[in-house]
């Protein structure tokens, strides 16, 4: 795929019969290609929060099912664990791109993200015609997790509490393979659990990450609120390696939320992942513009330099 910069947009005009038979026929050799492949996608930003956004990424996915691959969502929740807070008079802090989480910030986090944001996303893979199955990190032991321990950049050798924040110490796949093997599509939060029951946030974006490399998916996909990746004038860059990406966390053009984002896009690459894609999440049906088509909205990560 070119990959090349699309400006965002939700224009739903007709196509004629002739457009649509051709793109239609332009998607068969990707169908052929990626016929029973695992394609992990996170999911989040405005694709998350627009109407019409959620509705498209719905059909997407269970379009995706339908004919042959095996798609599996993790999922975010960052606006809404905002709203929640903010209701309870609390303002969300973040460290490096990741969320600081006491007990009291944890407790919400679990009641946002597995309670109803989870459950939002099912409905509407339900609705599209999918089979939807929400999972949290929790269920069938997916994701056993330990308190992250977060290098302080300023004093070498230090690390930042930043709560109840995991790193993941292990997948266990087998949940996501047998509902992938019998149709399903799991939907799943990113909350893990500790070797003595202890509850974790775990960032969205890293979760995808690793499950994507357990899986050894076919690709790696996440939904952003940009272009993809952007360099310090601003301009798209559609295909990166990890030389190229090492350069940008050291100059400083990779920074904030976009680094645990770039982080785990560039571990998965490196760990049997065929090929990351942070693809732009405004896009109306960006995930299908990004598998079944010649274009493409965002940046690549190959797998090789």
């Amino acid at each position: 795929m070119t990959n090349e910069a699309h400006h965002p947009t939700t224009d739903s005009t007709p196509l004629p019969p002739s457009v649509k038979a051709a793109v239609l026929a332009e998607a068969l050799p990707y169908i052929r290609r990626f016929h029973g492949k695992l394609f992990v996608i996170k999911y989040g930003g405005n694709a998350m929060t627009d109407p019409l956004l959620k509705r498209s990424f719905a059909e997407d996915v269970v379009l995706l099912k339908l004919v042959g691959l095996n798609p599996v969502v993790v999922h975010g929740g960052g606006p809404q664990i905002e709203q929640a807070l903010t209701k309870l008079g609390k303002k969300g802090e973040f460290i490096q791109g990741m969320r600081v989480t006491d007990a009291e910030t944890m407790d919400i986090v679990e009641m946002v993200l597995a309670g109803q944001v989870n459950k939002e996303i099912v409905e509407l893979i339900n609705h599209a015609g999918g089979q939807g199955v929400g999972l949290t990190g929790q269920d069938g032991g997916l994701i056993r997790a330990k308190k992250l321990k977060m290098a302080d950049r300023d004093h070498p050798g230090q690390f930042i509490d930043i709560g109840q924040v995991g790193d993941i110490e292990s997948i266990d796949p087998r949940v996501i393979q047998t509902l992938t093997g019998n149709g399903f599509i799991p939907v799943i939060a990113p909350i893990g659990s500790g070797s003595a029951g202890e509850t974790y946030n775990i960032n969205a974006d890293v979760v995808a990450g690793k499950i994507a490399e357990v899986l050894r998916a076919e690709k790696l996909i996440l939904l952003t609120n940009t272009a993809g990746v952007l360099d310090k004038s601003g301009k798209l860059l559609t295909g990166l390696t990890a030389r190229s990406i090492d350069a940008l966390f050291a100059d400083g053009t990779i920074s904030g939320g976009m680094l645990p984002k770039i982080s785990s896009a560039l571990e998965a690459a490196k760990s049997g992942v065929n090929a990351v894609h942070i693809i732009d999440g405004r896009v109306d049906h960006c995930l299908l513009l990004e598998i079944m088509t010649d274009l493409g909205v965002g940046t690549m990560i190959k797998s090789r330099d």
